[in-house]
């Protein structure tokens, strides 16, 4: 190989880019002091955008694409340069490829909750969170090189994502604080508010040469005390009516207390002698006297007391006190023991 085939393999005759890593918005050409000779070959594929910097200056640009590098496909280079009527020697040029394809599956949230008035709940505290897509907007370029990239010959979205996800979650919370849509409708407007979300932040990041494509609210969340009272309502509602819900309640207090050793069994015991203890649960249930017992059971004839309450009513209404605090266990032992020796 000749001195002259060694100079001129100094020079760069191919210039490319593959992007492997899903995170790099501009990569610089590296020359390492190389010159790029005339009529190397430019590749530029889709999704991309070359960018030659000719002493601290935007010179040319070049969409997808290949290209001989020729004074016809450099004219403001050439201009630059002083090469009126085309050129031979090699040249020296910055080279920056910026990718213009969509940056999905950017995260944003709330670091500190939102403060809100509400209609329902007074005032409250939301988080929120979510994702968003940038690209660089392929008619501004020069901007974004001269606002965000400077001189970086590798720069990626860790160096950006800081800055844009406070800039929306400054929208999100001003766009939230006036929507006036009550809490509870929050998770069916997500889509209106990402909506205007969106088109409040797209001249904000015009200015930083980048366009937001997406804008998506994944959660919009309560505080934990504030989801427990909308759980504990929903379950009143579920219950309706709290009447039979109270006798349902109160008959399956007294059939676990009944299976209880020392406690309500010796009562279990006796109930069963005089009448089924699935008798007495339906009576308390429909909320009608006590049945007669069967005649095989002469025990349970006794007359029920003179208030006309029957024998399971009195033990219920005594339950209810024991459980309310109102009397004291050895009370409650007493008065059931008394009332069960009418059987």
């Amino acid at each position: 190989m000749g001195i002259f085939d060694w100079i001129n393999g100094q020079f760069i005759d191919i210039i490319e880019w593959l992007d492997g890593t899903h995170d790099t918005l501009v990569w610089r050409f590296p020359r390492h002091n190389n010159e790029i000779k005339n009529g190397a070959k430019l590749i530029v594929r889709e999704g991309q955008i070359a960018v030659f910097i000719d002493q601290g200056k935007l010179a040319d640009q070049f969409g997808p694409g290949t290209y001989a590098l020729t004074t016809e496909n450099l004219p403001v280079l050439s201009t630059f340069r002083g090469w009126k009527h085309g050129f031979e020697s090699p040249y020296k040029a910055e080279v920056y490829f910026i990718n213009t394809t969509q940056y999905l599956d950017m995260k944003w949230g709330t670091m500190n909750p939102i403060t809100m008035r509400d209609a329902d709940f007074g005032v409250v505290r939301v988080r929120a969170f979510g994702i968003y897509a940038i690209r660089v907007d392929a008619n501004n370029v020069a901007t974004f090189l001269r606002e965000v990239v400077g001189t970086d010959g590798q720069f990626t979205t860790d160096e950006i994502e800081g800055q844009l996800r406070r800039m929306l979650v400054s929208a999100f919370t001003n766009t939230l604080g006036k929507s006036g849509i009550p809490v509870l409708d929050l998770a069916g407007n997500y889509d209106e508010i990402g909506r205007t979300c969106k088109a409040t932040m797209q001249a904000q990041f015009g200015e930083y040469g980048l366009h937001l494509a997406k804008f998506v609210i994944e959660n919009i969340s309560l505080p934990a005390a504030v989801e427990k009272a909308i759980d504990e309502r929903s379950s009143m509602g579920a219950i309706g009516n709290i009447a039979p819900y109270s006798q349902f309640q109160a008959a399956n207090a007294i059939r676990d207390a009944a299976k209880t050793p020392g406690g309500m069994a010796g009562m279990g015991m006796g109930l069963g002698a005089g009448f089924g203890l699935g008798n007495m649960m339906a009576n308390v249930m429909a909320n009608q006297p006590h049945q007669a017992p069967p005649p095989t059971a002469p025990a349970a004839a006794a007359a029920p007391a003179a208030s006309g309450d029957s024998l399971a009513d009195r033990l219920k209404k005594l339950k209810s006190l024991l459980d309310a605090g109102l009397i004291d266990d050895a009370t409650f032992a007493a008065k059931r023991d008394a009332i069960l020796a009418e059987i």
